[in-house]
């Protein structure tokens, strides 16, 4: 009988002692991971390119999920501008839902490049300039970026496409304006979170293309979140880079109470927007979300939406 007490102890043992340690394994991560960023965004890529050479099968995306892929619909004559999107971290798809229709109203041929969001910044950045030529070369052309994408957007402009001392990366379409909707452009601490939008983009995900053993990590193993933090080296490097005056530089940032815009919309503080060479930032009332997507069918079109599209039309006219 007492064997039999001692096994049932063993084993309750045992299964309290597991949940510990796997606890204990998170803090210290954790606490060494919050003194050594760039140590922890090495280990982050090398597990990727790991994963990629070791399973390839299962690490590769769908062909249609990354890339360049045109977003008009029904436009029957367009202006002689042509638009690209690019959205931010963990994002699953529908931050434009709203902004679409509103372009399309206008006339414009509007395109979305689609990255591996979770990876480091600089390879999204990369992946876009690999898929520059996709995009046709006859019209200038307006990036236009939410969040995260907006530093995807700078450091393509800064490093690949209008580099400021030196020749471009690459050719394709020139690069008229910029329009940088809530730009973390010095950072911000809501990126630690970033689980929580991971577990939304991985849901809106499976539902789209059927979840895969590998599916979670295709878009990358969390670099992204690194470079997101305030003093990371991505950003000190993006920022010490010169902006080329030829690429007119917008920035839209939100408030979610005017009594308080210090506190910016809740992911990004308002002097988190501002860069060397831009003119200062046109504050809405909204949320980080919120200037561009509504929340429910019956809100109020986004108040960032129609300030788009008059520094479109403005930038246009600047041609």
């Amino acid at each position: 009988m007492s064997d039999k007490r001692s096994d049932s102890g063993n084993r309750w043992l045992r299964r309290a002692l597991l949940p510990g340690l796997l606890l204990l394994a998170v803090l210290l991560w954790s606490g060494w991971a919050s003194y050594n960023p760039q140590q922890e965004r090495d280990l982050r890529i090398q597990l990727q390119e790991q994963l990629e050479n070791r399973f390839p099968a299962a690490m590769q995306a769908p062909a249609d999920r990354y890339g360049i892929f045109r977003r008009t619909d029904g436009v029957s004559q367009w202006r002689p501008l042509r638009i690209l999107l690019v959205h931010g971290l963990d994002e699953p798809g529908n931050i434009w839902v709203d902004l679409l229709p509103a372009l399309d109203a206008a006339g414009f041929d509007t395109w979305e490049f689609r990255y591996p969001n979770d990876q480091g910044i600089d390879r999204s950045a990369d992946l876009l300039a690999a898929s520059w030529q996709n995009l046709p070369a006859d019209q200038p052309l307006v990036l236009v970026g939410h969040s995260m994408g907006g530093l995807v957007i700078r450091d393509f402009v800064t490093r690949w496409r209008h580099p400021v001392e030196t020749l471009p990366g690459t050719d394709g379409a020139p690069v008229l304006g910029v329009i940088l909707a809530g730009p973390p452009n010095l950072g911000s601490n809501w990126a630690q979170l970033r689980v929580l939008l991971e577990l939304r983009d991985q849901w809106a995900t499976g539902r789209q293309s059927g979840f895969a053993p590998l599916g979670g990590l295709q878009d990358g193993t969390g670099a992204a979140k690194i470079d997101l933090q305030p003093g990371s080296r991505f950003l000190a490097e993006l920022n010490a880079r010169p902006w080329p005056q030829a690429v007119q530089l917008r920035i839209i940032g939100g408030v979610l109470t005017p009594s308080a815009p210090a506190l910016g919309d809740g992911v990004v503080a308002t002097n988190s927007l501002t860069i060397d060479g831009a003119s200062p930032p046109i504050l809405v009332t909204a949320s980080h979300r919120g200037m561009l997507s509504r929340l429910f069918a019956s809100d109020a079109e986004p108040p960032a939406i129609p300030v788009i599209i008059t520094l479109l039309e403005e930038l246009e006219g600047s041609e």
